[in-house]
């Protein structure tokens, strides 16, 4: 058959190399509606709820049981759910009713009631949810921070540049998980280098990651992962009580928590009891507020390709983000693997997060390029800055980050590179030599840096749990060989831990250690000429951009 020229150049556009799929959903492939979605109902007896969502106790499951006992104000729930789905949707974008007044009512409204809500709210209507509803009054961003050869030199120099460029988190991951205290150290260095008072993580084995929180070399712990089925929580290896319990250990220890979900975990274990993907992931939000989580990364997250298919897909996407904000959750809202050949389309699915704002627009921005993201490509990669910069510029939106000079770069990423090599040196750690120094700093990946003895690194990596090495020895090694500004800043990080604010509610810490949280500078938008705005030296530093014309020069 004579093709049209037209339909084969359309047919090899990127934006056709991806998945798409009808809806289906005896097998879960649904975004927002089911059919087989229960409507919200809800029961209380005797100060026990006794029905939840059209289900009797005696037929709970145990997410059922979890949440109808720890996640759903019994006090008022039956006044809640009396107030209809659309009225309560009408609320959340109203400019009138406050954010707290919305936070009240839905505290005792069902998984079911709070999709029923969601269902009545178009795209547009959930940005302006979340502007009014998100935690924080000033919306953040984290970066990953990882590289093919888990090279902690490398880890250090790009910690401190996206620290520079104002992440106020960072998170790293290894190919090989025996490096990670090494990267966890070497993240921590970095990360103060680039702007004191960054946060970080290392994702590792959950035993692993607890032992190097306790430790203090990470600040805060997000990948406790938690699902809407009953059925894929035990393929999991937990329930909603043993996360839980994992919660109440990092707490305890003063390191912040975040849960991790997202909508398409379910289809793609095999187990979504038919029902839609909003309603999976309203259950997995209940549960992380029930465990008393202070906030979860959520977004479909990994599991992205599985709503990327669907119809509406990326409408539930935003949908379950605001579901976060809606259970007075911090929402880190994903944004962190890319899900499309087409830069269009990956770029609109970023929007919605990035212009109302949250709190954490990208629970992980790729602050290497794609092809060192341990976790999987990223939607936005360290290739992306500028282009970033210039968005936030032509829409007078905060996303997080600010544009730097060359020599700003450049600086830090020597500071953190030699850091790292002083403390390995002192603590008698695999060495690091000029060389990788050199190429650490000026370098934009791991195709431009040397290899590392990767058995020494083991070693090292080995002897730092063996020998017990903390967060104090890493300010004492700091504070011995000149790089006492850098000690002083994780030190003030350990203290953090004592103090325990930035446990709070979306917290984070600026450069002098103070915390901004959704408890002390909480989300005050109320309409027009409210809440926060990008203006002053805020608005100043945005503008910024490199190969700008000014015209004092012309």
């Amino acid at each position: 058959m004579k093709r049209s020229k037209r339909i084969e150049t359309l047919d090899n556009r990127p934006v056709n190399l991806d998945g798409y799929i009808d809806e289906w959903p005896e097998m879960g492939f649904v975004a927002m509606r089911s059919p087989y979605d229960p409507a919200g109902s809800v029961k209380v007896q005797d100060g026990r709820i006794v029905e939840l969502d059209g289900k009797k106790r005696e037929d709970f499951d145990f997410i059922d049981q979890f949440i109808a006992d720890y996640a759903i104000d019994i006090g008022r729930t039956e006044q809640s759910m009396a107030v209809p789905a659309l009225d309560i949707a009408r609320m959340i974008v109203d400019i009138h009713v406050p954010r707290k007044e919305i936070l009240e009512l839905i505290s005792g409204i069902t998984p079911a009631r709070m999709a029923e809500v969601l269902n009545h709210l178009n795209v547009v209507e959930m940005m302006m949810g979340m502007q009014k509803m998100r935690a924080r009054r000033m919306p953040g961003n984290q970066a990953h921070i990882t590289n093919l050869k888990d090279d902690p030199v490398q880890i250090a120099a790009d910690a401190a540049e996206g620290a520079l460029r104002g992440f106020a988190e960072e998170e790293t991951t290894m190919g090989v998980a025996r490096y990670a205290p090494l990267s966890a150290m070497a993240l921590l260095i970095g990360s103060q280098i680039g702007r004191p008072g960054v946060l970080t993580q290392c994702s590792a084995e959950e035993a692993t990651e607890l032992e190097l929180g306790i430790r203090g070399l990470t600040t805060y712990a997000e990948t406790l992962s938690v699902y809407g089925t009953e059925k894929v929580f035990i393929d999991g290896d937990d329930t909603p009580y043993s996360k839980a319990f994992l919660n109440s250990a990092y707490a305890s220890r003063g390191l912040k928590v975040r849960f991790t979900s997202g909508s398409g975990s379910e289809v793609l274990m095999g187990s979504s009891e038919k029902k839609s993907m909003l309603y999976l992931e309203c259950r997995c939000l209940y549960v992380t507020k029930g465990a008393g989580s202070q906030g979860i990364q959520n977004g479909s997250v990994s599991c992205i390709g599985v709503p990327g298919s669907v119809p509406g897909g990326i409408r539930e996407v935003l949908g379950e983000n605001l579901v976060a904000a809606l259970l007075g959750l911090e929402c880190a809202s994903s944004n962190d693997q890319s899900f499309s050949n087409s830069d269009m389309r990956r770029t609109a699915r970023t929007m919605l997060q990035f212009l109302p704002g949250t709190d954490f627009i990208f629970s992980g921005y790729a602050a290497e390029p794609n092809y060192d993201n341990m976790f999987a490509g990223s939607n936005f990669d360290a290739e992306d800055f500028d282009d970033y910069n210039v968005l936030q510029r032509d829409m007078q939106v905060d996303g997080g980050l600010k544009p730097v000079t060359e020599a700003e770069v450049i600086r830090v990423r020597s500071k953190a590179a030699k850091a790292v090599q002083a403390v390995f040196g002192h603590l008698g750690l695999s060495p690091v030599t000029d060389e990788q120094v050199e190429a650490a700093t000026y370098a934009h990946g791991s195709k431009d840096t040397p290899g590392r003895d990767v058995t020494a690194d083991l070693m090292a990596a080995e002897e730092v749990l063996k020998r017990g090495i903390t967060g104090v020895d890493v300010v004492k090694a700091l504070a011995q060989t000149g790089f006492t500004d850098v000690a002083e800043s994780v030190l003030s990080m350990l203290k953090q831990r004592v103090v325990g604010d930035y446990m709070q509610t979306a917290a984070i810490l600026d450069r002098e250690f103070s915390v901004l949280s959704g408890v002390n500078t909480p989300n005050d938008y109320m309409g027009p000429g409210t809440g926060y705005r990008v203006e002053g030296e805020r608005w100043e530093e945005i503008k910024r951009i490199p190969h700008r014309i000014d015209p004092l020069d012309m």
